[in-house]
């Protein structure tokens, strides 16, 4: 694990449910007005077990996610910090994929998307 592994970076929200060469299953929760550190997340697929609103900021960009329970989206490998800017608790499930993809996610891409 590296520095920058949101399971290192903030334990208190993220556990690691399942892991083997291929693929890495993260749970995430936070509370309202929770905010993380800086970590980074490689090409993963995120599914939403709660509705959650919450801003997602890497330097100068940020974006602002409303998600309903049962979502399902892709999160191209970035580097960001995650805030609950929300009414209620936000927990999700993470598919970190471990294989490369064929192509580089295109720039400016932050946060989830379909």
């Amino acid at each position: 694990m590296s520095h920058d592994d949101p399971a290192v970076t903030d334990p208190e929200f993220y556990t690691v449910i399942f892991e083997n060469d291929r693929v890495r299953v993260l749970e995430y929760r936070d509370r309202p007005g929770d905010r993380t550190h800086p970590h980074r997340h490689p090409d993963s697929v995120m599914y939403t077990l709660s509705g959650f609103r919450r801003r997602v900021s890497s330097g100068d960009r940020e974006v602002e996610v409303d998600l309903a329970a049962g979502q399902v989206r892709w999160l191209a490998a970035q580097e960001h910090v995650g805030e609950n800017i929300g009414a209620t608790v936000t927990h999700t499930i993470l598919v970190e994929l471990k294989e490369p993809g064929p192509a580089p996610a295109p720039t400016g891409v932050l946060g989830p998307t379909p």
